[in-house]
């Protein structure tokens, strides 16, 4: 029993509470074991349901000798489901990392009682009979709590035969009860990835023990030789810091999977580079938590941003989150009220409504990658994502550009697909599973031993899901949850590689009502209803078309009037000088050889000026080329008008120049050449 009476206050003081209390530690099983006339809670009818499908699945007696062990597999399956049906997953940190030690000792059990192939997720239905109707969550996350024991024991059960095997090779060479030494220990962890916990286990039941400081000087000098490894990558610079930090406090454990908001330590601050114990209000900083909700960039999604607050007043705005070293979660923002202080228990709060939007871009991702495979093939490949709030950007290996009806194809399919509002799964497997299950893995990213499949839409053929990944970003629930997809543009960006940008969601919705409103524009300036701006337009354009026509012929009728009439003699050779206007350039050469053919022997030099810039060309007439060069003239109206040389035959030349408004000067300089 447990008599609380008193609250703890400053050394010396306490306060009396205003409800005191008696703990008795009746929980749930100690009632029931009352209730149903038991002295031990593993006789309750929960527990032994447990036991006695242990038993009959190992083959051993469940009071004989292998009593315990049944009683850890019953206790630690309800645990770790129970974890798993709350969102935590087996990972290397954190919560996750408490969650694998517990598997691992129930797998260890099942080991020891001869169980020679996974047992572990074949007691979950016995579970759900227990307690899934108390419990729904559990039924819930069946197939999840299932695949995840079998691929945590599957892997657990190749690392301990390994582990006990290399364990009792250097166990031999002991002497009775000696310790196993640090640097052995530590390379059974850093070569073969046995644990020290389960080194430490194994040689517990041999009466032994680990020489932890040998441990961790192996430890330290490991960490050594890959900060040298690393300083020399370039980085060394900039990162420096995270690095130290890295080392210090160890890696971040995400949450984010299953919540935007989550308590947490603040384990370290940075300010301008350089670590701090303390951030005053207005000061921009980096925080480092212990865990958190927040996604930092990497795999195309942006990184989160939110808030994080403390006692005292203390807000920090999050404007960005980043990964350093692989699984260092660094929070950069501006502390705008209070004092951040590193040991301070704070509360990190994602921006919902921006998660949600990246989210939706980020499921849509793989509905689009899914759906240009199969319209244009299983070739298309992943080469690059951007998942923004508003928009996201996503290459594919394609050698030829996307035709509209392809895109149209492509945008209804994954519309389609969100009207179907199927549920969005995430599964922990290995990748070689994960590949024979259908899903791609994606360009650019670096997989461990497990990894995350994503799976969304109804099953198709032999496929359990529409589209199959590996990703370990955050997604919808529901592809309902994406709202409306929109593709908005589709261009080259390299050989090979096209890129296609869409929206979704709000983002989409504001694209759609943007377009309809330029379009009620368009057709109120036509006046036209909407559904004829097409008709309307295509009849505007014909019309230009045809003016476009007329007006190409006035002005050659204008710009060759007069023939020779308008020609003048400058040193015993008729010149044709004549300054165009807007008419186009490309119409030069034609109105030279008009207006030469009506003149004769002669130069003509002509200058348009349309868009602002200067377009010269000079035409000699055959009988001249011998002592004048239309190259020659060509060049010096250039310099009158900004340009840089010309070029072209000695009857005739361009050039151009930037000063359209000099085309005077440029007929001047033609003149003065011939002079």
């Amino acid at each position: 029993l447990v008599f609380m009476q008193f609250e703890e206050g400053p050394p010396g003081t306490r306060m009396p509470l205003p409800r005191p209390s008696i703990d008795t530690g009746m929980g749930l099983e100690r009632i029931a074991a009352i209730l149903q006339g038991k002295h031990d809670n593993y006789d309750i009818d929960t527990f032994r349901a447990l036991i006695l499908a242990s038993a009959e699945l190992t083959g051993q007696d469940p009071d004989g000798p292998f009593k315990t062990s049944h009683r850890v597999i019953a206790d630690h399956l309800r645990s770790t489901s129970f974890l798993m049906a709350d969102g935590v997953l087996p990972s290397n940190e954190g919560r996750g990392y408490v969650l694998r030690r517990i598997m691992r000792r129930a797998m260890r059990h099942a080991t020891m009682m001869g169980a020679k192939e996974p047992l572990m997720h074949r007691l979950v239905p016995a579970l759900i009979r227990q307690m899934g109707a108390a419990y729904p969550e559990l039924g819930r996350a069946e197939t999840l709590i299932a695949d995840t024991l079998l691929l945590e024991e599957t892997r657990f059960k190749h690392l301990l035969e390994r582990g006990l095997h290399l364990l009792a090779e250097e166990t031999g060479r002991l002497g009775d009860k000696q310790a196993l030494p640090g640097p052995v220990a530590f390379k059974l962890y850093d070569t073969y990835g046995f644990p020290l916990d389960l080194t430490q286990d194994a040689l517990r039941e041999q009466g032994r023990s680990v020489d932890l400081a040998g441990f961790e000087a192996a430890m330290q000098e490991q960490r050594t030789r890959a900060r040298a490894a690393w300083a020399g990558s370039g980085d060394a610079a900039t990162e420096q810091v995270w690095f130290e930090t890295k080392e210090r406090v160890g890696a971040t454990e995400f949450l984010g999977y299953s919540t935007e908001s989550a308590e947490g330590e603040i384990l370290a601050l940075v300010l301008n580079g350089v670590g701090a114990s303390a951030a005053a209000a207005g000061t921009d900083v980096a925080v480092v938590l212990n865990q958190t909700p927040f996604y930092a960039e990497s795999g195309g999604q942006v990184g989160d941003t939110g808030t994080i607050s403390g006692p005292d007043g203390l807000v920090i705005t999050v404007t960005d989150t980043q990964k350093k070293l692989g699984d260092l979660f660094v929070h950069l923002g501006r502390v705008e009220a209070g004092v951040a202080k590193v040991g301070t228990a704070v509360v990190a709060t994602v921006d919902h409504a921006r998660r949600s939007a990246i989210r939706a871009h980020h499921s849509a991702t793989h509905l689009l990658h899914e759906a240009l495979r199969r319209k244009l093939g299983t070739h298309v490949q992943q080469k690059g994502s951007l998942n923004a709030p508003d928009r996201l950007r996503f290459d594919v290996s394609q050698p030829r550009p996307i035709t509209a009806d392809e895109l149209h194809w492509v945008e209804t399919e994954v519309n389609a697909r969100i009207r179907e509002n199927s549920e969005v799964t995430t599964r922990l497997m290995t990748p070689d599973a994960a590949v024979e299950l259908g899903a791609m893995a994606l360009f650019g990213e670096k997989y461990g031993d497990e990894v995350r499949v994503v799976a969304m839409g109804e099953a198709d053929g032999n496929k359990p899901a529409w589209s199959i990944e590996l990703c370990g970003g955050t997604h919808v629930r529901r592809t309902g949850d994406i709202g409306y997809f929109r593709i908005v543009g589709e261009t080259a960006v390299a050989a090979g590689v096209r890129r296609i940008e869409a929206v979704t969601g709000a983002s989409a919705e504001a694209l759609v009502l943007e377009t309809q409103a330029r379009l009620n524009d368009v057709a109120g300036a036509l006046r036209a209803a909407p559904a004829e701006v097409a008709d309307r337009i295509a009849a505007l354009l014909e019309d230009r078309r045809k003016l476009q026509a007329q007006v190409g012929e006035l002005q050659k009728k204008l710009a060759t009037g007069g023939g020779a009439a308008a020609a003048e003699e400058v040193n015993g050779v008729m010149l044709s000088a004549r300054n165009l206007g807007e008419v186009p350039a490309k119409d030069l050469k034609g109105l030279a050889d008009a207006i030469g053919k009506q003149q004769g022997s002669g130069v003509v030099a002509l200058v348009s000026t349309a868009e602002g810039k200067a377009s010269i060309v000079v035409a000699v007439s055959a009988d001249l080329t011998g002592r004048i060069s239309a190259v020659d003239l060509v060049r010096a109206a250039s310099a009158a008008v900004g340009g840089k040389g010309g070029g072209g035959r000695p009857d005739l030349a361009q050039a151009g120049g930037p000063d359209g408004d000099k085309a005077d000067e440029a007929l001047a300089a033609v003149r003065a050449a011939l002079g």
